[in-house]
């Protein structure tokens, strides 16, 4: 019998999604198929620091009870150190599970390209356009794909034509909008502005996490999500639809607030359904995706679907979106895990195979 093949599992990181990911990481290790593969667990604490996988053990039997949590820092002070090196250069495969930027931004599996390490999942460019909602925006537009109205601002442009801004934001998208930063996950910067004090607000909460802003129009209606799986040939999950009582899809509503329910499948048209997968599977070829990716749409009046966003590292815990959409198909959450490691390494063998 082969011996298991050596996953590591990283996941941390400096981002303000630090603690989604360790819920994320936890979840994978859980239910990894242990007769086909050994754990070793990475971490990244909130100050950069690269745990060793027995630092990163006992990180993670310090970790309480509570639902987030974030990794201590350890005696290394930031960076990485030879020990962890040494550590990413025994395994086989390492399964990204770092949210936000310096994880899914193209800057980790940048790095991993250059150690010649196999992972999952999308690759540097894919990485760096699904994190960049301005950058992504542009490319769906020109693939076609139906995407809300928008406005790229940057900080220094606000800082010396804000009025004209806001009334160009006024004058082509309206009130109510939101303000996101351009590079962030799971909400986390984003506001719904109703006013043009509320954008003032929202745009300097929005600088506070990236030097670039995306105004965009306000969808009311139906939140649908749709996982996509594959490299060159992906195939989509049954919808499901996100139900909530905030006034938007928030840091909270997405994590802490137990009214939050998942509908999977969702109840729409077999019609409307199969366009929405098939728009799924045409955005994550258009980024040129691999491995993962869950692609979120609004339904508009009379269900006028708008592609949100296409998300390359998605919540991973055993409840999360992507992989309750593939339970849904059939696919358990330990297969689907197996599943990811594969096409992982078949992109790695393709990449070696080029000159």
């Amino acid at each position: 019998m082969a011996s298991p093949l050596r996953v590591g599992i990283l996941f941390g990181g400096r981002s303000a999604e630090h603690e989604v990911s360790v819920v994320s990481a936890q979840g994978v290790m859980g239910a990894i198929d242990p007769e086909r593969f050994q754990v070793v667990p990475l971490g990244i604490t909130k100050d950069g620091a690269w745990l060793t996988p027995k630092e990163t053990e006992a990180a993670l039997t310090a970790i309480n009870a509570e639902r987030f949590a974030s990794l201590n820092a350890s005696p290394a002070v930031g960076g990485i150190r030879p020990q962890a090196l040494d550590a990413l250069g025994e395994l086989d495969i390492v399964f990204p599970l770092v949210h936000g930027t310096l994880g899914e931004d193209g800057s980790l599996q940048g790095f991993l390209e250059i150690l010649d390490v196999a992972y999952v999942g999308a690759g540097v460019a894919a990485s760096a356009v699904g994190m960049d909602k301005a950058l992504q925006q542009m490319i769906l537009r020109q693939a076609g794909m139906p995407v809300p109205q928008s406005l790229v601002v940057t900080a220094s442009r606000w800082q010396a034509a804000g009025p004209i801004l806001a009334r160009d934001v006024e004058g082509q998208i309206g009130y109510p909008c939101f303000v996101k930063p351009a590079n962030s996950g799971s909400s986390i910067g984003t506001t719904k502005a109703r006013s043009r004090e509320d954008l003032a607000d929202a745009m300097t909460e929005a600088f506070r996490f990236d030097r670039k802003t995306l105004v965009e129009q306000a969808i009311e209606g139906r939140q649908v999500e749709c996982a996509v799986l594959g490299n060159d040939h992906p195939q989509a999950s049954p919808l499901g639809e996100i139900v909530f009582t905030r006034e938007f899809y928030d840091y909270v509503a997405k994590y802490e607030d137990p009214t939050t329910r998942l509908i999977i499948p969702a109840e729409l048209s077999p019609d409307l359904a199969g366009g929405l997968q098939a728009m799924a599977i045409a955005a994550f070829q258009a980024v040129d995706c691999a491995g993962m990716g869950r692609v979120d749409f609004f339904l508009g009046p009379n269900d006028q679907p708008y592609l949100n966003e296409i998300n390359t590292i998605p919540g991973f815990t055993p409840v999360s979106m992507y992989p309750k959409l593939w339970e849904a198909a059939g696919l358990s959450y330990r297969d689907l895990i197996t599943r990811l490691i594969e096409l992982g390494l078949e992109r790695h063998r393709e990449r070696q195979s080029r000159v």
